[in-house]
């Protein structure tokens, strides 16, 4: 729909890491979870303070953080009222209709297109097609279409570009729900990533866990990891059926400002 994507980089230091949220429409709450944390992060420093005990000052000194909180803006303005009935409010119901159990516009994951964006990375993204395919989403769907190629959607390909030119030692993409962490992608295991998630487990309560396979290829996640051979981690914020309700939003954010912010610090 020709919205931009927005990203919000703070601090100066060499280590470089980048956040995401949003991937999905009706995980829009964790793009607030990222705002939030930039909101916290940016008082703690004019203040003075220290964030879940790091010093603010600190932490923007020794890191860099690149932030993207909202890759889906269509999909989410669909799932949140925000986009009225209209030309591409009507092409994605009549998506939509084609899928009648998953819930509209509840259910709806995809951009305003139908593509799934957290299943469009070159990262065995075939094999993605295939479990998809094996599973009816062939063409334009609320959920769980890879698209026509990798990297086909505006968004991924943007977020793609962008992690390339930023070139991260990190990255975290935050979805919901099942407070779970996924470290790994299929058999390549990073030095460390293992150990970071534990550190990200422990101040979270957190499980870190192995990708389910139906769910392991075509990930941003998938892609840092095996393009850039660095620790990359999904986060599956929250408990419950998507989109979480904002009244969550307490219990995600305390859950997760340790890893957001020991993110920064752990490479």
């Amino acid at each position: 729909m020709g919205k931009p994507l927005w990203s919000l980089t703070m601090g100066r230091g060499e280590n470089r890491v980048l956040y995401s949220a949003a991937h999905h429409a009706n995980e829009w709450i964790t793009a607030t979870l990222l705002l939030y944390f930039t909101e916290a992060l940016a008082g703690a420093f004019a203040r003075g303070e220290k964030l879940f005990g790091q010093s603010a000052a600190e932490i923007l000194d020794y890191a860099r953080l690149c932030l993207v909180p909202l890759v889906d803006p269509d999909g989410v303005d669909l799932v949140t009222g925000e986009l009225q009935a209209g030309q591409s409010y009507d092409a994605a119901a009549a998506i939509a209709a084609r899928r009648p159990e998953i819930p509209f516009p509840s259910g709806w994951k995809a951009n305003i297109r139908g593509v799934d964006l957290n299943l469009q990375y070159p990262a065995m993204w075939d094999e993605a097609r295939r479990i998809k395919t094996a599973a009816g989403f062939t063409g334009p769907a609320p959920a769980n279409w890879v698209g026509p190629a990798p990297l086909s959607a505006p968004e991924s390909r943007a977020l793609a570009a962008l992690t390339r030119r930023f070139d991260p030692a990190l990255t975290l993409a935050y979805h919901t729900q099942g407070e779970v962490i996924y470290w790994r992608f299929a058999d390549i295991e990073i030095p460390g990533a293992q150990d970071i998630a534990g550190t990200f487990s422990a101040v979270s309560g957190y499980a870190a866990a192995e990708t389910p396979y139906a769910s392991s290829f075509a990930g941003f996640r998938d892609w840092f990891i095996q393009s850039f051979r660095r620790p990359g981690f999904t986060v599956e914020a929250g408990r419950g059926v998507n989109p979480l309700p904002l009244s969550d939003f307490e219990g995600i954010w305390r859950a997760n400002r340790g890893i957001l912010t020991l993110g920064a610090l752990v490479t």
